[in-house]
C-alpha cells in the first residue's frame, strides 16, 4: 500500500473509530449512579404518595425506562415483570421527588465588596449535585444573577452530561431603582420591564421574578409579557403589596407575609418602607386571624396566586437555629472563609438576641412564628402553598439540605408530615402545571422518587435520611454527590 492511499486510508477510518470511543466511554454521571435497570421493582417499601394520603405499608412500585408503570401492594398476586431487577426496600420509605420552588444556583460570598453591595457566586458545580442529593428532582431557579449560565447548566443536565434535577430556569431579576445587590440590573421603566421578559423568553427562560424595588407600572407590564408568552411570575415584593400585586395579575408570591408591607402604616404606593420599621409593625400590630389579613388571603385565593414557603432561610435569622446538630453536616459542604463567615454572622445574632438592649429592632424576634401562622391559615383558606429553600441569608442554607429543613419546619408549622410533603412535590408540580407527570407517586407518572431510610411520618428527622435519588427511573447515590463537592460551596 503505497503512503497516500494509506493516509487516505487512516483519514476515512478516524470518524468510525471515534464514534466507538464514544460508544466505549461511560457516561459522566457512572461514578454518581447506584440503580439502573430497564425494568425495576422496588417493593416493601412503605409509600408516601405526595397527595397528602396516609402512608401505605408494604408497598411494591413497577418501573420501566423513566416511568412508574404500577403501584400496589407487595403481597399482590401479580407477577414480576420478567427481567425486572428486584429491590427490598423493608425499612424505607419512597416518596416523590421533591419539586423545590425557590431555588438558586448560586450562594452569598463570604465578604461583601466595601461599597457594601451583597454579592453572590454563582455555584454551577455544587449547587446541582446538592439539590439532587437532597432528593429534588425538579428545581425552579427563582430569580438568577448568572441566568445565560444557568441556561447552559440545564442543557448539560439535560443531555446527561452532569447531575442534577430538572430546572425551570427563571430569569434575571426584574429590578426596580434602589436594589441592594450589585449583579441585580435596576429597571429605567415600565417599557424597559417589558424589552427585558421579551429578550430573556426568547432566550429560553421559562420563569420570571419581580424583585423588592419594582414599580406596579413595571410589575404590570412583566406580567403582561410573561402571560403572552404562557409563562409565570413571581415576586419578592416590598414596594407594592401582595393585594395589589394579586390585582395586576402576579401568579406567585415568594416568603409570605414576612415581606408583606401593605399593612404598614404610611405605606406609599411604589415605595418600600424602612425594613426594620415594618418588620417591628408586623410583629407587634398585625393579626394573622385578624380582618385585614384575612381579606389579604381569600384576595389571594380568589387571584389563583400560590405562595412559596421559604421557612429555612427565615430561620437562620432566628438566633441559634437551627440547631448545630443540623447544621454540622451541611457545614462540611462549605469552603473554610464560608464556615468562618457563616458561624460568625450566627454567633453576632445569638448574641444580639442575649442582650436586647442593644439591639437595634428591639426585642428577638417573633417573626418566624407569624409566618408559620400564616402559612397555616393560607392554606386553610384554599391557598395553594409550596416550598423552597432561597440559599441566600448569610450562607446558612444549602441546597438539597434546605430543602429537607424546610419540610421539617412546615411540621413545626403545624402541618402533619404528609401535608408537608404534599406542599414540597405534588404542590409545586401543580403550580407548574406539570403534575400529570411529576410530584405524585402513580402510574404513568415520571419515575422521580426519594428512598428514605426511615418513615418520615413517624419521625420527620427521617426526611434527611436520603438513601437513593431516582430521577427519570435512574438511582443516584447521595452520598457519593455530596462528597464530590465538599467543601466548595462558596468556591464553585
Amino acid at each position: 500500500m503505497n503512503r497516500s492511499i494509506l493516509i487516505g486510508f487512516v483519514v476515512a477510518t478516524l470518524p468510525i473509530a471515534s464514534q466507538l470511543a464514544s460508544q466505549q466511554k461511560p457516561s459522566p454521571l457512572a461514578p454518581y449512579i447506584s440503580v439502573t435497570a430497564s425494568v425495576l421493582v422496588l417493593q416493601h417499601a412503605t409509600l408516601i404518595d405526595g397527595t397528602g394520603s396516609a402512608p401505605q405499608m408494604d408497598m411494591r412500585i413497577d418501573i420501566a425506562g423513566d416511568k412508574i408503570i404500577a403501584v400496589q401492594p407487595s403481597n399482590s398476586s401479580v407477577p414480576l415483570p420478567y427481567g425486572a431487577k428486584v429491590l427490598d426496600l423493608t425499612g424505607k420509605t419512597v416518596i416523590p421527588g421533591l419539586v423545590g420552588m425557590h431555588e438558586h444556583l448560586f450562594y452569598p460570598m463570604p465578604e461583601r465588596p466595601d461599597a457594601g453591595n451583597a454579592l453572590y457566586g454563582e455555584m454551577a458545580d455544587s449547587a446541582p449535585r446538592l439539590y439532587l442529593a437532597g432528593g429534588v428532582t425538579t428545581a425552579r431557579t427563582a430569580g438568577s444573577v448568572e441566568p445565560y449560565t444557568d441556561l447552559e447548566l440545564k442543557k448539560q443536565i439535560d443531555a446527561g452530561l452532569i447531575p442534577g434535577p430538572n430546572l425551570d430556569v427563571t430569569g434575571p431579576y426584574l429590578e426596580g431603582k434602589g436594589t441592594f445587590a450589585l449583579q441585580m440590573r435596576q429597571l429605567a421603566d415600565a417599557d424597559d420591564a417589558a424589552r427585558t421578559v421579551e429578550y430573556w423568553a426568547a432566550e429560553g427562560v421559562t420563569s420570571f421574578k419581580a424583585y423588592n424595588y419594582i414599580t406596579s407600572d413595571e410589575l404590570r407590564m412583566a406580567i403582561r409579557h410573561a402571560h403572552f408568552h404562557g409563562l409565570k411570575i413571581t415576586g419578592h415584593l416590598c414596594s407594592i403589596g401582595f393585594k395589589e400585586a394579586a390585582e395586576l395579575g402576579i401568579d406567585n408570591l415568594e416568603h409570605g407575609i414576612v415581606v408583606d408591607t401593605e399593612f404598614y402604616p404610611g405605606k406609599q404606593p411604589d415605595v418600600c418602607p424602612d425594613a426594620g420599621a415594618a418588620e417591628r409593625d408586623l410583629e407587634n400590630n398585625v393579626n394573622m386571624t385578624g380582618p385585614d389579613v384575612t381579606s389579604m388571603i381569600l384576595d389571594l385565593v380568589q387571584h389563583h396566586v400560590a405562595v412559596t414557603s421559604t421557612l429555612a432561610v427565615l430561620e437562620t435569622f432566628m438566633p441559634n437555629r437551627p440547631s448545630m446538630t443540623f447544621e454540622s453536616p451541611v457545614l462540611k459542604t462549605l469552603t473554610p472563609e464560608a464556615v468562618r463567615s457563616y458561624l460568625e454572622t450566627r454567633m453576632r445574632i445569638a448574641d444580639r438576641a442575649a442582650n436586647p438592649d442593644v439591639l437595634e429592632r428591639g426585642a428577638p424576634s417573633k417573626i418566624l412564628k407569624l409566618e408559620m401562622q400564616f402559612e397555616r391559615e393560607f392554606v386553610a383558606a384554599g391557598g395553594l402553598l409550596m416550598a423552597g429553600c432561597d440559599p441566600t441569608g448569610y450562607g446558612g442554607v444549602v441546597p438539597g439540605f434546605g430543602d429537607q429543613r424546610n419540610i421539617e419546619l412546615l411540621v413545626e408549622a403545624g402541618f402533619t408530615p404528609v401535608e408537608a410533603i404534599q406542599i414540597a412535590t405534588l404542590n409545586g408540580a401543580k403550580y407548574m402545571r406539570k403534575d400529570t407527570a411529576i410530584g405524585s407517586i402513580a402510574p404513568g407518572k415520571t419515575a422521580d422518587l426519594v428512598v428514605l431510610d426511615g418513615n418520615p411520618a413517624e419521625n420527620i428527622a427521617n426526611i434527611e435520611k436520603v438513601d437513593t435519588v431516582f430521577k427519570d427511573g435512574v438511582g443516584y447515590d447521595p452520598a457519593k454527590l455530596i462528597q464530590s463537592v465538599t467543601g466548595l460551596v462558596g468556591l464553585r
